[in-house]
This record gives structure tokens, sequence and C-alpha cells, in this order.
């Protein structure tokens, strides 16, 4: 594997770092940084500083507007980008010298207007799992070459709230704007996968699966976990996170300490804390959000002399960034290095010196390994054989990385929670069920999507046959091979008998053509709400069946058993509207007392037929509610 240091590899050499208008960490074995000033680079910005981040104009509320929210549509409008680009412009002026970091790419706070559950009742968790994946994706053609990413900001649980307040309504924290009052909150954590509590402990799974979804897109960058009072009041909180996300798979490079929580700390105090967050986390640490709100020039002076010379001196300390340096432009008073007239406070003039005569002081040791892509491999240790029969259940085992020409190396995209309730591979997330012929794929909502490789033994026309079962007319898919389409969207009929019957399976078909060789084929869904059970591939165009599906009634559909469970037992009820997007969850005593609970519930707002999932069985029920 390629290892590839941290270290700054600068052009330039210990020696030059005083010529005119060069940072004071140019020639350094780590940056220093600072942010922009009202969304602006200032002129002086390079006299001083060799790393740029965008204060806010990287943010997501910041960049992102949405047309026509309330409809579910998702026609982005990305008219705001200027201010983050033109940071990421600046530092590419320099590659090698310069350094940008995006700021951020999941956040509880400042977020788009149309993630608000008050702002947007159309809002849900689909449709915010969705725009997360849009945001992403955006953010990775606009800049697919990030160095730094803040990928999750401020997500510590603490005081019966997460940091910036995510999907409750919360009060401001130091200086953060994470009131809700007038958003509600949004569905950002439960669109991530959720957030489990095991034996009263956080498991964060939003942030695990938010550094997936960005090494998936960004496998060489800094992947950076970033938060507030971890030098004092969450300390422990945030080395719990660390160590929880890093133990559940999160691919986390680094821990970013914002450090506004230093004001009057002693210098034995901050290397001791600091040394202890590293030793417990085993991450390398970037302070990242680093001031000193001090109207005394003389302590805030004192106290940069105190915790500056530590982390720049400091092997495991990646780097460093200042929150501000023009006094009465930062985000809190009485922070910035520089008053507005030009007079350099005593911290400024203190750092100049500190720079110039211990530049070679500096230490950096710290290395990360970029993922080096590995392929996804079939799931039985063979291409499956065409043609035959590809079992949806059986879908490859992911690989890692993204490779030479951009494609990914995933093999599947669900939720991070199976639904299902079969043992076999459980851990995937996907949501597999005990039905039809043995494990099926069920739970299929729009956007999710499954890939086999397959083994074509002969070129030619084939015809594939779907077992595929739906309670509505609405459910669809597509198959691709190696990304091009196979077929057009392919309908998945409703049962013939029962309103929300999962358990008759019919059939489907389609000519289609494949290539001789190895190949990845995949089913995106396009529809949602339908269970695949396999698919098979005859030689040959519209070929017979070697398996059709037969009943006592139906030439063209067998009813397989319901599945039964204990009605006396608190069951989990997914509740859905007429497009399928999933509005929330009632824990009841039988789909009868759901129905009641449903009925009566203020949430639902308006008449309409709705429906109950069992979150066990995946059967389904109407409910006609009337307002």
């Amino acid at each position: 594997m390629k290892k590839l240091s941290l270290s700054l590899a600068f052009a330039a050499i210990a020696g030059l770092a005083t010529v005119a208008n060069a940072a004071m960490a140019d020639g350094g074995a780590k940056f220093l940084g600072n942010i922009t000033t009202g969304g602006q680079i200032r002129s002086d910005f390079a006299q001083y500083w060799n790393q740029i981040t965008p204060e806010n104009g990287c943010k997501w509320g910041s960049i992102h507007s949405l047309s026509n929210g309330n409809s579910g549509t998702s026609k982005f409008a990305w008219d705001n980008f200027d201010k983050c680009e033109s940071a990421y412009k600046w530092a590419k002026e320099k590659p090698g010298e310069r350094h940008f970091k995006f700021h951020a790419l999941v956040w509880g706070s400042q977020y788009p207007n149309f993630l608000c559950k008050k702002k947007n009742p159309g809002i849900t968790v689909e449709l915010t799992k969705k725009y997360i994946t849009e945001w992403f994706d955006a953010v990775a053609a606009k800049f697919p070459d990030l160095e730094y990413i803040d990928v999750v900001n401020e997500a510590i649980w603490a005081g019966n709230n997460y940091h910036s307040g995510y999907g409750k309504p919360a009060a401001g924290a130091e200086g953060h704007s994470t009131d809700d009052t007038e958003c509600g909150g949004s569905y950002i954590i439960e669109a991530l996968g959720g957030d489990r509590v095991v034996n009263g402990k956080h498991q964060y799974d939003f942030i695990t699966n938010a550094f997936k979804m960005a090494r998936e897109r960004w496998p060489k960058a800094v992947l950076i976990y970033n938060d507030y009072n971890t030098l004092s009041w969450q300390i422990n909180e945030g080395i719990e996170l660390i160590q929880t996300i890093v133990k559940n798979g999160a691919p986390v490079d680094a821990y970013g300490q914002q450090a506004h929580d230093c004001k009057g700390m002693s210098k034995s105090d901050f290397e001791s804390k600091m040394t202890r967050i590293h030793n417990e986390t085993g991450l390398p640490l970037l302070v990242s959000e680093y001031d000193i709100g001090e109207a005394d020039d003389t302590k805030q002076k004192n106290d940069y002399a105190n915790q500056i010379p530590f982390m720049w001196e400091t092997p495991w300390v990646a780097g460093i960034t200042i929150w501000g340096y023009i006094n009465g432009s930062t985000w809190v008073a009485n922070t910035g290095l520089i008053e507005k007239d030009g007079r350099k406070r005593a911290s400024m003039n203190w750092l100049e010196d500190y720079f110039a005569k211990n530049l070679s002081k500096g230490q950096n040791e710290v290395t990360f390994t970029p993922v080096e892509p590995e392929p996804q491999l079939p799931f039985k240790g063979e291409a499956i054989s065409l043609p035959g029969k590809v079992e949806a259940e059986d879908f490859d085992i992911p690989g890692v990385g993204v490779n030479e020409d951009g494609t990914s190396n995933q093999s599947y995209s669900d939720d991070s929670e199976n639904h299902g309730d079969s043992d076999y591979r459980k851990d995937t997330g996907v949501d597999l069920y005990k039905k039809a012929t043995g494990v099926i794929v069920g739970y299929n909502s729009e956007g999710d999507w499954l890939e086999w490789t397959v083994n074509v033994k002969d070129a030619g026309d084939y015809t594939m046959f779907a077992a595929v079962a739906a309670a509505g007319s609405t459910s669809s898919f597509q198959l691709s091979l190696d990304g091009k389409a196979l077929t057009e969207k392919i309908s998945v009929p409703a049962a013939k008998e029962g309103e929300e019957n999962y358990d008759d399976y019919n059939k489907v078909k389609a000519n289609v053509t494949l290539p001789e060789g190895k190949h990845v084929l995949r089913m995106d869904v396009t529809g949602a709400w339908f269970d695949v059970d396999y698919f098979t591939f005859v030689k040959g165009k519209d070929a017979t069946d070697p398996e059709p599906i037969v009943g006592d009634d139906d030439p063209g559909t067998i009813s397989i058993a319901n599945v039964k469970f204990d009605a006396g037992k608190l069951q989990d009820y997914y509740v859905f509207d007429m497009q399928g997007v999933r509005m929330g969850l009632i824990s009841a005593y039988g789909f009868d007392a759901a129905a009641e609970m449903l009925k009566s519930s203020s949430a639902i707002r308006a008449s309409g037929i709705y429906y109950l999932r069992s979150r066990t069985t995946g059967k389904m029920q109407s409910v006609r509610v009337s307002r």
C-alpha cells in the first residue's frame, strides 16, 4: 500500500521563509492557516497564512437552494459555490505550498431550509437521504481532489442533545446557531442510518455512514471529525465518539479540535489534554478553529505563547487553523489578531517572532494510508454463470475506494438498518426476508441498488425472468450491465388478490443481449416497495421460462405462505403515504391497534389512504384516514 505523508513538502526551504509576503509557516513541517473574512480572501492573507478554510462558504446551507421543494422533486439550484470555489482556487494557485479544507459536509446547523420539518412539511427520511446523496455527489463533482474535509461537524451527544441539534430543536451552544424553533429539526440522522443506543451509549451510525460515503468519493482525502468543547467540558464524550465510530468502521483520518475552549488554559493543562485525546483515540489531531477571545492583549498573547508551540512542535498534530484574524470581523468578539486599522495585537507580533525563530522546530510525523482501490468480489467466490439463475440475496461483497476511471467498488446501496427477518448476510444492512424460495431482498426503496458479478458463457440474445412481488402498481426496476442500460424500466405487477399482499410472486421478463465474459449486473430500484427473489437468464429471445410460477387458480402466480408473528407482542410498523414515502414509525400490539393510533395521530394532517408495514414481517395494510 502506498503511504502518503501529511508532512507538507514545500518547495521553499526554511531559510526563505522570511521573504516578503511569505506566509509565516512556509517551508515548515505543517500548515498554519486561517479563514476567510466576511466570505472574502483579504489581500494580506498570503502574507501570513498557507492554509485556508472558508468560514461559511462551503456549508450546505450557504450553497444550496431548492426549486419546488415541497413537491418531492430534487431540482437543485447550485448558485452559491463562488465563495467556496474562490478559496479552493487560492490554494490551487500554489499546490503543495497552500492547502484548502472543505468545511463541512454534514452539520446539524446551516443546512438548507427544505430539510426543515416545519418549513417543508413534505420532507421525509427518504427525501432527506436522496438530497444528502446528491449534495455529496455535487461536491465531489465540483471538487474531486479535496485534500482535507470536515466530514461531520459537531455531533457529540451531551446534555440530552447533539452539539448542533441535528434532529432535535435545541438552544444555541458556544455561539453556534442551533436553535431549531422555526426549523423544527431535520431527518439528517435518520437518513444517514440513525443512531442506535447500546447499553446506554450512542453508536453514531449516521457519522460512520457519512464517513463511508465520503471515502467512496474522496479515496485520498484526509477525512476529519470536527467538534467543540473537546478539550474541556466534553473531552470524555468526544473520545468515546471517536472510539465508537472507528470500532464501527468509519474511515476517519483525523480528529479536529476546534479549541475555542482554551482561553486561560495553562500550558501543562493544554498539553496533557491534547496528549490524552491523541493517546486514547489513536488519531492525529488537527487544531481546526483556534481562537482566544480576550480583550486584554497581554492575556491573549500569553495563551498563544502557552499553546501554539506545543501544536507546532508535536509530531502528531497535523496542522493549525486560526479562526479569524481581523478584530471585529470574527465570530466571537476580541478573537482577532490585527485591528481594523492595521495595528497588530501582541499575539500577532508574538506569532511572527515565534515562527521566524522556530520554524525548523515544527514536526509532523503523521502519515495516513490512502485507500487503494479493491474490487468488489462475487459473494460465493466465483462469478455467477449465465445462462443460469442469479439469487438476489447473493449480491457481491463490497470492495474499497474508487477506481481510476471514477467507478465505485461498492456493490449495493441501502440504508444501514436491516429491516428483514433473515440471518443471512445480516451485517450488510440489505433487507433480507425468509420468504418465497428461501431468502428474498425486500423493502426496496427508490434509489436502492444491488450488483452481482456474472460470467456470460456465450454472447447473444437472452430472455431474463425475474420473480417479484408487490402490493401496489407503482413498483419498478431497471437492469444494467457494466453501467450501460440492459433493459428499460420494468414494472412489477401487484398481487392478484389482497390489497397489501407481498406474498404472491409474479414473473416479469425482458429480452436482453449479453456480451461474453465477466461483467457486473446491476438492479436499480426505480419505483419503491417490491420484493425480488431471483433472476433467471435463458439463452434465446422470447425463450420459455424453465421455472414458471404456477398456482392452483392462476397459471401465472403462486401464493407463498404468509409469515406468522405473535400479535400479542409489541410490534413496530412503518407508516407510508400513497407515494411510498415513509412518514414515521408506530409501535402497537397488532395491525388493528396500529391503525387506530394512525387514525388519531396529529401528525397525519390530510385525509387519504396510508399504509402500515410491519418491521418484523414486511406485511402491509392500508388505512383510510379522514380529517
